[in-house]
């Protein structure tokens, strides 16, 4: 399969992942984080939380994974795609921390932070792994 369209498949992997483990997150806090308001912030539509989150998605699905075979070559690790998938995903989780938090403080922050930051890492790997895979691009 060609580059672009492993990433892509790779990215829609990574996404499905990515939204579970958010979504497990949300239920097990009883909806006290309102991570659906969340994405919607850092996408820049606070209070619209379904389109928010349909861009966030078609985010994760097509520009992340094409800006990832784009920077494929600059990006820092070990020369196996799925470390470096998880590298280029600390750098989005980083945004979201930083953009999506809203109000939370104390150790709901911590357990915010944590969580999503093994969420995006999964994302990552599973971007990198799937695309390799798929594309024939091995260590």
């Amino acid at each position: 399969m060609n580059r672009p369209l492993s990433a892509i498949a790779g990215g829609a992997a990574g996404m499905a992942l990515l939204s579970v483990m958010l979504v497990m997150f949300e239920v097990e806090t009883r909806s006290q984080i309102g991570l659906f308001d969340v994405i919607a912030r850092f996408v820049g539509l606070p209070g619209q939380t379904a389109l928010g989150f349909i861009l966030f998605a078609l985010a994760g699905i097509f520009a992340w994974p094409l800006l990832f075979i784009s920077l494929e070559n600059y990006l820092p690790l070990w020369p196996d795609p799925a470390v470096r998938g998880m590298g280029f995903a600390v750098a989005f989780w980083v945004i979201f921390i930083v953009l999506g938090r809203g109000s939370l403080t104390g150790p709901i922050l911590l357990m915010y932070g944590v969580t999503t930051l093994l969420a995006h890492l999964a994302y990552g790997f599973t971007l990198g792994a799937v695309y390799a895979s798929l594309s024939e691009t091995h260590p």
